[in-house]
């Protein structure tokens, strides 16, 4: 095994749409889902422009169970994982090649009372979280700020 590659990624963006589980054969489960996070440009001439950038990411295990019951679109998470490349032929024979973010720890970074709580009417004191785990996230000594992490 060679120790001399590095395959790390770290996202901080908000999810475009609501996270997807699914059931695999192993009976394991995956939650699939999509980040946005924005960089910027200069732009010809001379002015900053921001640019989207768009991540397919899968969560295994516990960590993808509860990232899809407590996050919605528009939450902001940090992804602490890896890059894995597949490749596969469709139905009609063509190769096609992917690289997707494989997640080892996702960090919930809306806390109480964000943004996008009011925006989506959420009031639960929690960031989109149910009551109970508001209460799990006290009793762990975990707050609300971006230098809290969730692991499960």
């Amino acid at each position: 095994m060679s120790y001399s590659n590095i395959n790390r990624v770290v996202l901080v963006g908000r999810l475009t749409s609501d996270p997807e589980l699914r059931g695999l054969p192993s009976g394991s489960t995956v939650c699939s889902l999509r980040l946005a996070c924005n960089g910027s440009r200069k732009g010809p001439e001379g002015e900053y422009v921001e640019k989207p950038n768009f991540f397919n990411v899968s969560v295994f295990g516990p960590v993808g169970e509860s990232v899809h019951r407590y996050m919605r679109r528009g939450r902001r998470v940090a992804i602490d994982g890896r890059l894995e490349w597949s490749e596969w032929e469709t139905a009609e024979g063509a190769k096609r090649q992917a690289v997707e973010v494989v997640a080892e720890s996702v960090q919930f970074l809306d806390g109480r009372g964000s943004d996008t709580d009011a925006a989506e009417g959420e009031s639960d004191g929690d960031g989109g979280a149910p009551e109970h785990f508001a209460q799990e996230r006290e009793l762990a000594g975990v707050g609300s700020g971006i230098e809290d992490e969730l692991e499960f």
